[in-house]
């Protein structure tokens, strides 16, 4: 017992002690804490990083006046519609207190601030959700400010970039919260139908209605790093079919598996990339000096005639240039974009925006791969439903704004695994074919290897189809061909010669327009002997197809099929 006394004692002269000694005072707001690694780092430290953990790389919230210094030129920024009067359209109680005490505490009329801005010299309509005010909900006031920075973009006839963050709709204002969802996308719609740009950026978190709606309806879709991104938040998924949710479900990378992001763009790159992308979208005609280049004579006297399974083993070699390396050889500023918006994105298809001569084009490959890792990677060149959705959004997306399109084909045939087939790998070629076919802008397919069966023609339903010397393109393999007919697979180099599969018979068919010659055997290295030649002939093909309307490419691209 007196020990228990004593004890008790020490504890009190201990605290007595610590009370008497002076406090170190640190100022409020000098520091800041990190979510992830839970370091404890200078706020300035912080502010003058891109809201960036300087200890471990993880992402504060950024507030939207600050979001808007980064990515816009300085002093270019305009701000539209900052004063709203404040609504309370079911009369719920405390709400109107709430949002006062709200635009005390961030120094915010509303969860989101919009206006005009340049980014790298071009003038754009930017709209920034900012977290600290109610979670970025969205009630009717968010909704009017977004529909009305649009309808503004749509006048002045400008591309939109809006950064989304969002707890979803907000429940104080009911189904008025609701009923912005459909406002923000029909505004959106008529934008579009305008032909104009519309970037949408996720950031942490976006989720329930603003997912729903206007956040989800880019022309293209970014995101930054690690941004929770779904309908349903997880807390709600995981409540309502009580399971645990996996690592990663619902944050950006996981989208951009899924096909629903065209990218992951960190934070200190934003800028530049939302610049490319805008300039890369503004309507330019080729250089004057790249149409004064002299034309090249594209068939040339062969030096020594191969066999047609002769042929066909060169288009399949390993070293043979892949897709990537015609977009590399014939093109500058090439972004790649991803994903169906549906299931997936398919690596077996690429495909983005690029420059031919300073001209603005969409260019789409299918892709093997140069090793074998890559070609794991890539199929082996056999895209899913998802590679060919995949291409056909980027088409469709091309003739919104009036690029060109070149598809580069390289394909043994499309993947035939139980999942393709699940997902409509019939159905998704079908619709390239008949969407392709009535395409309003130039469309050209260059076989720069196999040509395999309707996996190659959903690339190749263009005004022109051209070929490489070596390459092959046919109604399926040699392998197959001799199996179906002859019930013998092992018949394919017979099978290659009666299928009239090489370019010289392709051409004497006029199933192709023009056929390239290539070295004795053509590599990434020399792939500038097959490049330089085509890109003489492209010019001369956009000269041509460039001068024709909508309705005559359509009518040209119809006749070419009717008479075969």
């Amino acid at each position: 017992m007196k020990l228990d006394n004593m004890f008790k004692k020490n504890q009190e002269l201990v605290a007595e002690s610590k009370d008497n000694e002076p406090k170190s005072e640190v100022p409020e707001g000098l520091l800041r804490k990190c979510n992830l690694c839970k370091k404890v780092i200078l706020t300035e430290e912080v502010e003058n990083g891109y809201y960036i953990c300087p200890k471990c790389g993880g992402y504060y919230h950024v507030p939207a006046m600050q979001r808007i210094e980064m990515v816009a030129d300085a002093g270019s920024f305009e701000e539209w519609d900052r004063e709203m009067r404040p609504v309370n359209p079911m009369r719920y109680k405390g709400y109107l207190e709430k949002l006062k005490l709200q635009q005390e505490k961030t120094g915010l009329k509303e969860a989101v601030v919009t206006g005009k801005a340049r980014i790298d010299g071009e003038e754009v309509v930017l709209g920034v959700c900012d977290g600290r005010f109610l979670m970025a909900s969205m009630g009717e006031n968010v909704g009017e400010k977004i529909a009305r920075a649009v309808e503004r973009a749509t006048e002045l006839k400008l591309p939109v970039i809006m950064f989304a963050c969002s707890g979803g709709a907000r429940m104080q204002e009911g189904i008025v919260s609701l009923m912005q969802m459909a406002k923000t996308s029909a505004a959106l719609k008529r934008h579009s139908e305008a032909g104009l740009l519309y970037i949408s950026v996720f950031t942490d978190p976006t989720t329930g209605g603003v997912t729903a709606s206007f956040a989800m309806l880019g022309d293209i879709i970014l995101a930054e790093p690690g941004a929770l991104i779904g309908f349903a938040g997880p807390r709600v998924i995981e409540q309502t079919i009580r399971q645990k949710l996996p690592k990663g479900f619902q944050r950006s990378e996981f989208l951009l598996e899924h096909g629903f992001l065209d990218g992951i763009v960190e934070r200190k790159e934003q800028k530049e990339t939302l610049a490319r992308i805008l300039k890369l979208h503004k309507k330019q005609e080729m250089s004057g000096e790249a149409l004064k280049k002299p034309a090249v004579k594209l068939i040339e006297k062969k030096k020594k005639r191969l066999e047609a399974w002769d042929r066909v083993l060169k288009s399949r070699k390993s070293d043979r240039p892949s897709g990537s390396d015609y977009i590399r050889a014939l093109f500058t500023d090439f972004i790649e974009f991803h994903g169906d918006r549906y299931y997936g994105d398919d690596a077996a298809i690429v495909g983005g925006v690029a420059r031919f001569h300073g001209m603005p084009v969409t260019v789409i490959a299918q892709e093997k791969g140069s090793n074998t890792k890559e070609n794991i990677l890539h199929n082996f060149g056999m895209p899913k439903p998802e590679g060919y959705r995949k291409a056909l959004r980027l088409m469709k997306q091309a003739e919104k704004f009036g690029r060109p399109v070149i598809c580069f084909v390289d394909t043994p045939g499309a993947f035939c695994g139980i999942e393709a087939e699940e997902r409509g790998q019939g159905e998704a070629i079908a619709r390239n074919i008949y969407e392709m076919s009535a395409l309003k802008v130039p469309v050209l397919s260059v076989v720069v290897g196999e040509g395999g069966s309707g996996g190659a023609l959903a690339l190749a339903t263009s005004d022109e189809v051209w070929i490489l010397e070596n390459a092959v393109y046919s109604i399926l393999s040699p392998e197959g061909f001799s199996s179906i007919l002859w019930k013998d697979s092992s018949k394919a180099k017979e099978a290659a010669k009666v299928m009239k599969m090489t370019a010289e018979n392709l051409y004497k068919q006029q199933i192709v327009e023009q056929v390239f010659e290539e070295p004795e055997e053509l590599t990434a290295e020399n792939i500038d002997v097959v490049t330089d030649k085509m890109d003489a002939a492209m010019l001369a093909f956009f000269g041509k197809y460039g001068k024709l309307s909508a309705e005559e490419l359509q009518e040209h691209r119809y006749q070419r099929f009717r008479q075969m």
